[in-house]
């Protein structure tokens, strides 16, 4: 396929005409033609289509339909028969009322075109250029980000089923590849052991041989291993996605041990046995699934799922439409502080940075706040994470914030006015600088008020500090935080959960159409600019933002609130 960049023509007469007699109230689609014009241009996507070849559909139309197809939640197929056959669709599209529009499987070939030239982004960019240029959007406001969790396209599987389905998608693509090689290799008993999905078979329930099962099985699966790293074997599949996922998974459920205790030796005589869980290594480096081996488990309060996790930017600012900026998908194993600066090089780059950024206590520690400030100009806002100390939690201790430090001069003084007798600049295991001070044993055995300050029998209070821009940097936080303007301020933030509700409960936000990381974050882009034409019309129609809904027996609770003590189930 072959890229001929067409000219952006109004839409047909006929269809026009037609159109408008359908809708003479208006309709979201023929408002977003009339007022944004064109999003997309065919030279946007040159560089996903070769010179030579026969000529495609012009991409900023399936830009357009892919769009819409995440709006309605359509799939493929239910997508190119809304371009055949829905009025509205063919005005924004511009085309004849009978244009028989296209084969579904082009919108899948297109997502893939996209994927493979790391153009995905463009769905969601070029809507934000176009509401950009009409005023809608600017950049230096206000912006908040939340984040929820993301269920995979899979089966989850307990610890037996996954390894036993691990190796028979590895068999099943060896299969395809190398048939005649495995039928040569593989004992007869494999095919009635690994012939049908897993799920489907009946799975010992007793110990003892649920134990054996899973044995038998991980001695199958080294030897697979050995026969696809064995000379004679075709070095292609080695490659194998399947594979490397049953490497991984072996590496991580699986060890051998010997009768003479020789550990992860291979000596004859060398056993297969499960892993204890307790000795399993972190749920980051496990994969759950061999169908996609990206999807990752985490337990996150009262939550555990496994799939990812999509942190939602949006604008935030009263008098323009409240529209998404950008969304980040991770891995379910992804910490959301580790996205934070990811997220501010990501609005940078879209020349869209926000002045002030709110966000929870999980995207905020010290260091982000001063890299925030510094590199991007972007102003951190939120509840720092609570000091975990005991003093924290004791009316009238002593916490780090009622001792003065002088940076100057590197001195301590504690609250009954004490100095500290040692100042050290240190590093820990993961590189970050910190200081440790240290106050006199004297000072502190005598003091009166030692039993507010440390629990320690004999030693003396030790601190920990950040370093000055850090400590300076999250003292200031805290202070805003705790202030009345800061909490009138943050109250902002709030509004992004129901982004989340309305991602979730209107368009699908929850559930991963796709398998892999970059599909699912594919689908989530198409969904951010799907719910932004959701905002853009409403705009645009002069329909105001709705309230927090009030149920109608909620509604009649007196003004006094319902008492503290009310139970609740």
């Amino acid at each position: 396929m072959s890229l001929r960049p067409q000219p952006f023509e109004p839409v047909p007469e006929d269809t026009a005409r037609v159109a408008r007699a359908a809708f003479p109230k208006g309709n979201p689609y023929l408002i977003l033609r009339d007022q944004l014009g064109m999003i997309f241009q065919d030279e946007d996507f040159m560089a996903l289509f070769p010179v030579c070849g026969q000529p495609s559909l012009p991409p900023w139309r399936l830009a357009l339909v892919t769009i819409l197809q995440f709006r309605e939640t359509l799939a493929d197929r239910q997508a190119a028969e809304a371009v055949r056959a829905r009025i509205d669709w063919k005005y924004l599209l511009g085309l004849e009322l009978s244009d028989p529009g296209f084969d579904f499987s082009v919108l899948s070939e297109f997502r893939d075109r996209l994927l493979a030239g790391s153009a995905e982004e463009l769905l969601l960019a070029k809507l934000l250029e176009r509401c950009r240029a009409l005023g809608l959007l600017s950049a230096r406001g206000q912006q908040r980000t939340d984040s929820t969790h993301v269920l995979a396209a899979i089966r989850v599987l307990n610890r037996v089923e996954l390894v036993a389905e691990t190796l028979r998608a590895a068999l099943n693509e060896l299969a395809a590849v190398a048939p005649a090689w495995l039928q040569a290799l593989v004992p007869p008993e494999w095919y009635a052991r690994y012939g049908r999905r897993i799920e489907d078979a009946r799975l010992p329930r007793e110990p003892a041989k649920r134990e054996a099962y899973a044995q038998t099985v991980g001695e199958d699966g080294f030897a697979l291993l050995a026969m696809v790293e064995a000379a004679e074997a075709p070095p292609d599949l080695r490659t194998l996605p399947s594979l490397a996922a049953l490497r991984r998974t072996w590496h991580r459920h699986y060890e051998r041990t010997s009768d003479d205790g020789a550990g992860d030796r291979e000596p004859p005589g060398s056993r297969v046995r499960l892993r204890p869980n307790r000795d399993l290594p972190p749920a980051a480096e496990g994969i759950e699934s061999p169908y996609d081996p990206e999807a990752r488990y985490r337990h996150k309060r009262d939550t555990q799922w496994t799939g990812y996790m999509v942190h939602v930017s949006e604008t935030c600012e009263p008098t323009a439409p409240h529209l998404l900026t950008h969304v980040h998908t991770t891995t379910a194993a992804v910490h959301e502080a580790q996205c934070t600066a990811l997220i501010h090089q990501a609005l940078r780059a879209k020349d869209l940075p926000p002045s002030e950024h709110l966000v929870d206590a999980a995207y905020i520690d010290a260091e982000l706040l001063v890299h925030s400030s510094t590199e991007h100009g972007i102003t951190l806002r939120g509840p720092a994470r609570p000091n975990p100390n005991w003093q924290a939690k004791v009316v009238g201790a002593y916490t780090l914030a009622d001792f003065t430090v002088d940076w100057e001069h590197q001195e301590v003084h504690c609250p009954q006015g004490k100095a500290a007798t040692s100042w050290a600049e240190r590093v820990d295991a993961t590189g970050r600088a910190y200081i440790q001070v240290r106050f006199h044993r004297q000072d502190c055995r005598a003091c009166g008020a030692r039993a507010f300050c440390t629990q320690a029998p004999q030693a003396p209070r030790t601190l920990t500090l950040h370093p000055q821009a850090e400590f300076e940097a999250l003292q200031a936080a805290r202070a805003w935080y705790r202030n009345a303007e800061g909490q009138k301020c943050y109250q902002r933030r709030a509004g992004v959960e129901g982004t989340l509700s309305q991602g979730i409960r209107a368009f699908g936000l929850r559930y991963a159409r796709y398998r892999g990381l970059l599909k699912t974050h594919l689908q989530h882009v198409a969904t951010a600019a799907a719910m932004n034409v959701d905002r853009i019309v409403a705009w645009l129609d002069e329909r105001p933002r709705a309230k927090t809904r009030t149920s109608r027996f909620a509604a009649l609770a007196p003004a006094c609130g319902i008492p503290e003590d009310a139970p609740s189930l």
